[in-house]
């Protein structure tokens, strides 16, 4: 199917946003009046630069308060339609949303309604235009789709149809299999957008938290599935009123657009991709540090040891157990301090992998490598997080370990069994369109958003996973994206025996984030734990958290650079993150600054 998205949804001149739009892979876009008015492009060179681009527009939006009016009102509304055709005929664009009238004009006549649609439609169509009549949720009489497609029907003119719209649908509580009942050729457009389930006024939730298809709450799927039923063959167009993508490079944000729409093409069976690979481990994590010596000393008191270098970069592999940390010294090291630069996922097919990320709009990562370096496929995430497809130990697949000679440096310490999860902050603009990322590319599992209380803002974070927790990745924006305990990114290290763990860490020289006073206390009054229990995770600042599956205790190292690391020890079947004691390791973060 083709792919379309309105203007309104990028940021930017017009320009920039048809550019956004050819580059991102549409196929047509829908021109918003207050973008052509603000251009200083005629309409003949807006048409010329879309042909040049590729570019169909496939609508012009949006007419207002048109129907159901006083007789002089409507002559008027004529009149004001006449010079908009006029200039969608200069425009090339052939057909015209009206919306629902919420003008206090308006009156509560379906008949009237209909005979003066009939007549819009009528002057439309010796423009050789359409026009394509949605019901907003707000509408003043008209704020249904159903009760949209009647006065359609009943002004039965072959220049109108209706607008179909997932959010004025959804957002009512509409039952979107009504849709079947209205024939396919008379639905002229349909515009998508998600949103959260907030409980708001519906024309603020419509003009600011709109977002594309599986980044929300609502059905999309399941609507376009009833619509598509219909043997509707237009357009799937993206139309969403978002403040964070109008403020949001408008190149990115059009990609993240239109992977939404192939994910959505391939769950309803309009479009097929590549299956999902869903990775089942995570092979290393990689820092780039101008610095080693401080995380590499941190990483020695949690009992890792050096096992390996690689043999053409200046790479170090740390492991314990089946957690590998790669340290990296080379030129890409930032000057800010130590970070989380790269992610190795374990893959049952690596090649496969890379196919679905790239049908998906992933950057694919060139990589230099010698001649005899293991062929690695990699992507970018969206936060720019180098993500690798690997095969640890696949005797049949070539295995990234091989680039690396063995070191005589002292085995690693028991009590460290893999990594548990990571933790990736997100830019502020970024943050849905990781979730989605993970998702659609990946194949994971994105549970719900949860807010986090920081000093200094609210933090957003949401965990993506697949099915047998082997692969964790917590994403997470801040309300002040240039706080570095905000950006800060963190490793989880699983371990059988926290306790151990965090004393050797401590005994070895290392430093724990310290915990007030004060929380323990309020842990004491939470939780009925025997004295000694509690005063061993007072001493060793452990925290500690419970689920209806069972107990999670975890403490963090101080942080290096932006990077920190977790000690975690799940017993029972604890699913979460230790959430509710997030504000108090923030706080703490904040005071060991």
């Amino acid at each position: 199917m083709r792919t379309s998205i309105a203007t309104v949804s990028l940021s930017g001149s017009l320009t920039e946003k048809l550019t956004a739009a050819s580059r991102a892979g549409f196929d047509g876009v829908e021109i918003f009046e207050n973008d052509l008015l603000a251009s200083p492009l005629t309409p003949e060179e807006i048409r010329a630069r879309c042909a040049d681009l590729g570019l169909s527009i496939d609508l012009y939006q949006p007419m207002r308060d048109i129907e159901a009016v006083p007789r002089e009102e409507f002559a008027r509304n004529l009149r004001r339609a006449r010079h908009k055709f006029e200039l969608m005929r200069r425009l090339g664009a052939d057909t015209v949303l009206v919306c629902s009238s919420v003008s206090p004009l308006a009156v509560d006549d379906d008949d009237l309604a209909a005979r003066q649609l009939a007549e819009l439609a009528a002057l439309a169509q010796d423009f050789g235009i359409r026009v394509a009549y949605e019901a907003l949720a707000w509408g003043r009489h008209v704020s249904t789709y159903d009760h949209a497609w009647r006065i359609v029907a009943a002004a039965d003119h072959p220049a109108l149809g209706t607008c179909l719209d997932s959010f004025h649908i959804l957002s009512r509580g509409s039952d979107p299999k009504g849709i079947e009942d209205i024939p396919g050729e008379k639905i002229f457009f349909l515009q998508l957008a998600d949103a959260p389930r907030l409980a708001m006024d519906v024309l603020q939730w419509s003009r600011h938290y709109r977002c594309f298809p599986g980044q929300g709450g609502f059905d999309v799927p399941g609507l376009v599935g009833h619509v598509l039923h219909t043997g509707y063959r237009g357009p799937l167009s993206l139309e969403v009123f978002n403040d964070v993508f109008r403020q949001a490079e408008a190149a990115p944000t059009a990609v993240d657009a239109h992977r939404s729409l192939l994910a959505l093409m391939e769950t309803v069976g309009a479009a097929q991709l590549p299956p999902p690979v869903v990775p089942t481990g995570v092979a290393f994590a990689e820092l780039v540090t101008p610095d080693s010596a401080p995380v590499t000393a941190q990483l020695a008191a949690l009992g890792f040891a050096r096992t390996a270098r690689h043999r053409s970069k200046p790479v170090d592999l740390w492991q314990q157990g089946d957690a590998r940390v790669l340290v990296n010294t080379g030129p890409g090291a930032r000057r800010d301090g130590t970070q989380l630069a790269a992610v190795g996922l374990e893959s049952p097919d690596p090649a496969a992998a890379a196919r679905r990320a790239e049908a998906l709009l992933a950057p694919v990562l060139p990589r230099r490598r010698a001649r005899e370096d293991v062929p690695l496929d990699a992507v970018a995430a969206p936060d720019g997080t180098e993500l690798f497809f690997c095969a640890t130990g696949d005797p049949e697949l070539p295995d990234w370990r091989t680039d690396f000679v063995q070191v005589e440096d002292a085995s690693a310490s028991p009590g460290v069994t893999r990594v548990d999860h990571l933790a990736l902050t997100q830019p502020w603009h970024h943050f849905d369109e990781a979730a989605l990322f993970h998702r659609t590319v990946l194949g994971l599992r994105a549970q719900e958003s949860v807010d986090v209380a920081d000093p200094y803002g609210l933090l957003r974070s949401r965990a993506v996973t697949n099915a047998d927790g082997s692969v964790r990745i917590a994403l997470t924006v801040g309300a002040a994206p240039t706080d570095d305990t905000v950006r800060a990114q963190h490793i989880a290290l699983a371990t059988d025996d926290v306790i151990a763990v965090a004393r050797r860490f401590r005994d070895a020289g290392g430093r724990l984030l310290p915990v007030p006073a004060n929380y323990y206390d309020d842990l004491a009054a939470r939780h009925d734990l025997p004295d000694d229990e509690l005063a061993t995770y007072r001493e060793l600042d452990i925290l500690y958290d419970r689920d209806a599956h069972g107990v999670f205790r975890h403490c963090y190292t101080t942080t290096v650079g932006r990077v920190f690391f977790e000690l975690v020890q799940r017993d029972g079947g604890y699913r979460g993150y230790g959430a509710p004691n997030a504000p108090v390791r923030l706080a703490a973060q904040h005071a060991a600054r």
